[in-house]
């Protein structure tokens, strides 16, 4: 254990930005796990950063921004092929998730196949580097974040299906490049999955109190043992919820029970606004 490694000026700016990620991604769980769509931010992530490693493998730079930009555009395109896909095929939608997701996944390895470092690429990819986030650096994705907030909470209704596919790509390039591409699934999926049972306003802040209590243990756990951060967070995450899954009692049925066997209120919202 080393209790020198709590240095809030590194674990500061990594929780800030766990917040920052859970502030989008509780609320477009919740929506996702509604539509049955669990790995659509697997598959949209892997696109993006497809783009960062195809950005990086070319020397594309513009203005600096050469990389996001790339990114973003991968994850944009990526998100409109899905959103075709819903329409064309929505019987088999979650399986062309999984094969964008494969074609995606194995298409980076194939760009860094001649490159020393690609291994080392394709992990700060997948699992990030959450404590190497600087404050500076959160400024524009907190400006992002909370634009898209503004459109989730105020013209949801009338996005439709590209509006959402769109916000999702967005919001999932710039989360990918503050935490890798497992810290942003299980930031989606997971506490949403806890709280899925729940009304929509004590489910979104359950959510997001489960999601923050998991960053920061995890953040605590990596630091004082030395362990790996992503990987960490992804862990507590699942502990923290599964912790609360047991509390309500669901694993023994009582949620269940309580739930009376009705759609949960995230999917009923969902045929709500359909």
């Amino acid at each position: 254990m080393n209790l020198d490694a709590l240095d809030l000026s590194i674990l500061g700016p990594a929780m800030l930005a766990g917040l920052l990620v859970l502030a989008t991604h509780v609320p477009m769980g919740r929506e996702v796990l509604a539509r049955g769509i669990i790995f659509i931010d697997l598959a949209v992530a892997q696109i993006s950063g497809l783009g960062v490693i195809a950005a990086n493998r070319v020397h594309f730079e513009l203005a600096g921004y050469g990389v996001e930009v790339a990114a973003g555009t991968a994850a944009i395109s990526g998100a409109f092929v899905l959103s075709w896909l819903e329409k064309r095929f929505p019987d088999v939608q979650e399986a062309l998730i999984g094969v964008i997701f494969v074609l995606a996944a194995s298409g980076g390895i194939l760009l860094l196949a001649d490159d020393p470092h690609g291994g080392e690429q394709l992990k700060d990819l997948l699992v990030g580097q959450i404590l190497w986030v600087s404050p500076s650096s959160l400024g524009p994705v907190a400006l992002l974040y909370a634009a898209v907030l503004a459109l989730w909470f105020g013209a949801r209704a009338r996005l439709g299906r590209h509006g959402f596919y769109l916000l999702f790509a967005l919001t999932v390039t710039a989360s990918v490049q503050l935490v890798g591409v497992y810290l942003v699934f299980a930031s989606l999926i997971v506490p949403a999955i806890a709280t899925r049972a729940m009304p929509l306003r004590s489910g979104l802040a359950l959510a997001f109190g489960i999601g923050a209590v998991g960053y920061g243990v995890g953040i605590l756990l990596s630091a004082l043992f030395d362990l790996p951060t992503g990987a960490m967070i992804v862990w507590s995450l699942a502990g923290i919820s599964t912790l609360f899954i047991a509390w309500r009692g669901e694993f023994s049925g009582a949620g269940a029970s309580r739930a009376g066997g009705h759609a949960s209120p995230a999917k009923s919202e969902l045929e709500r606004r359909s």
